[in-house]
């Protein structure tokens, strides 16, 4: 005859297959963990090798190509969730407010853990700076957007956007946000001095008129407007390049002139105020006005 199991018997299949369960989680893991680390060394190594073998210069090609897919596109991907969210909390009436910020702080968060798992090259110190300075940027939109996910479906969604633009670390996110962007156009006109030995950068803090603006090749417009925007704290949906081709167009067109703006801070005031930059300005007239331009093969400047 057979003899039946118990509860406690019960109570101890089951207690074990939960502990095997459990160990080989943690086992798993344990493996994730670890090839996770020997690939951050590996990419150091292999970065490392092909320094020395080719002689790669401090902002080589490869370097801004590869921080731009590991570093900077990452981070691109939650600034155009940011602003498209932001978007649909001043539009869409109906819209779950709490949800929407819990999802942008797991994005941010998300993006954070993955820029951690990355390296920039040692000998690349305004890569490694901007690297450091875009998860600054997303941890601090991580922790501060927690901080309204219960409380975001009591106000109107344009009040929670006020809110949220008033909010003092996700100004500071923004701010690193901004200062990380100008480093890597920094690096970018490092880049070009390498490539070009007639190349000379400016001195991209003192004012320019359109004259002057009109002698710079593009490397230096955009990483001139990086700094601008930095400076002014402007965290927009556009890149650098689209507000350059903005710039150009409105002095190529003459409606610069028609309207008396001489210097190119007056042009970028006016753009600013109206609302006139969108992302994808510089795709739409890259071949009216940037085909003999010397660019790193960067997505951002060949990807329509």
């Amino acid at each position: 005859m057979e003899k039946r199991l118990n509860r406690t018997d019960y109570l101890f299949a089951i207690t074990f297959i939960f502990m095997l369960v459990v160990a080989l989680g943690a086992f798993f893991y344990g493996i994730k963990m670890g090839q996770d680390r020997a690939t951050t060394q590996y990419e150091q190594f292999i970065a490392k090798q092909n320094e020395e073998k080719n002689g790669f210069t401090a902002y080589h090609q490869q370097y801004l190509v590869s921080f731009y897919h590991t570093i900077y596109q990452p981070y691109r991907e939650f600034h155009k969730t940011w602003f498209e969210k932001m978007d649909d909390l001043q539009t869409n009436q109906s819209a779950d407010a709490s949800l929407i910020l819990k999802d942008l702080a797991k994005q941010a968060q998300a993006a954070y853990d993955g820029l951690g798992s990355k390296s920039s090259p040692d000998s690349s110190p305004l890569l490694k700076e901007a690297h450091t300075d875009y998860m600054k940027s997303l941890k601090l939109f991580s922790e501060a957007l927690r901080n309204y996910t219960s409380k975001a479906n009591s106000v109107s969604g344009p009040d929670l956007v006020a809110q949220l633009q008033a909010d003092a670390y996700l100004g500071e996110a923004k701010n690193f946000a901004l200062k990380a962007e100008k480093e890597y156009y920094d690096a970018i006109v490092k880049w070009n001095e390498t490539v070009n030995p007639q190349f000379k950068a400016i001195d991209v803090t003192k004012p320019l008129n359109v004259k002057e603006w009109g002698a710079l090749s593009l490397n230096v417009k955009n990483d001139y407007l990086a700094g601008f925007m930095m400076s002014g704290k402007q965290f927009r949906a556009f890149t650098p390049q689209d507000l350059s081709a903005r710039i150009d167009d409105m002095i190529a067109s003459g409606q610069a002139n028609k309207m008396n703006l001489t210097e190119v801070s007056q042009i970028v005031d006016m753009l600013l105020a109206t609302d006139a930059v969108r992302a994808g300005d510089y795709l739409r007239l890259r071949n009216k006005y940037y085909g003999n331009e010397t660019l790193p093969q960067l997505p951002f400047f060949t990807t329509n």
